[in-house]
């Protein structure tokens, strides 16, 4: 099941950068996980500073 992205994103960017699958889109709104390319590693839950991302 892939990871979750919710409405505290600050649009940091972070997760793109650490997506190995680059299954993370978004760029002057709220980041998007796209649930068919995700292969739920959980690096951008990692990497994510403001807490965001969940399974």
């Amino acid at each position: 099941m892939a990871h979750k992205i919710s409405t505290a994103c600050t649009n940091c960017g972070i997760c793109l950068d650490y997506c190995p699958s680059d299954a993370i889109t978004g760029a002057d709104n709220k980041h998007n996980i796209d649930e068919d390319v995700c292969t739920d590693c959980g690096a951008c839950v990692d990497a994510c500073q403001s807490g965001a991302i969940s399974a």
